[in-house]
């Protein structure tokens, strides 16, 4: 008997599939924007919070480094997503999952501001309107310097609020967005 050998080769093909997400471009950016604008705002009226508080030497409430560590963490989370945009690689699982962490946050620091803004006792509302909106200066002259920025600070905290307000909608539109995204490509 004569024995023959034979080769057997085997082949394992891999085929990647890449799944393509298409995200409507003007509502992502137009997200992308206010979003920006928003968490660079608060990170700016905070960050200014804290310089006076210095300069007074007095303490900082705890929701001031809160607020300025949460819109970082925004404004990193846009960067990323830009970059993941750059990529190709935008996947609805990651905004989902980055928006809803940033909407928990920002809904948190919405609470704690309204209640400092409109709080029962000693709000900063009540507080500009009896000191800074009751009393008016006008001129050259230190009062007047002094008024004008206390009334500053009290847009500064209205703007503030007015920005976590609609990040937080516009946070909860992203977790939508994306569902829909995900969902349309099934």
């Amino acid at each position: 008997m004569a024995s023959s050998e034979s080769t057997f080769t085997q082949e394992v093909v891999v085929q990647r599939v890449r799944t393509k997400y298409h995200w409507p471009p003007l509502q992502l950016n137009f997200w992308i924007l206010i979003m920006l604008v928003g968490s660079a705002t608060i990170l700016g009226i905070f960050a200014n919070f804290i310089t006076v508080q210095q300069q007074l030497q007095v303490g900082i409430p705890w929701y001031f480094p809160y607020w300025i560590t949460v819109s970082a963490l925004a404004l990193l989370f846009i960067i990323l997503m830009l970059w993941l945009i750059s990529q190709r690689q935008l996947l609805p699982g990651i905004v989902i999952m980055g928006s809803f962490i940033l909407f928990v946050l920002w809904l948190v620091g919405l609470i704690v501001i309204s209640i400092q803004l409109w709080g029962p006792v000693g709000s900063v509302n009540g507080n500009c309107n009896l000191y800074v909106d009751g009393a008016t200066s006008r001129g050259p002259n230190l009062e007047t310097l002094a008024w004008l920025q206390q009334k500053s600070i009290c847009q500064s905290w209205q703007a503030a609020w007015a920005f976590e307000l609609v990040g937080c909608v516009f946070l909860l539109w992203m977790m939508i967005m994306a569902y829909q995204v995900y969902r349309d490509d099934i």
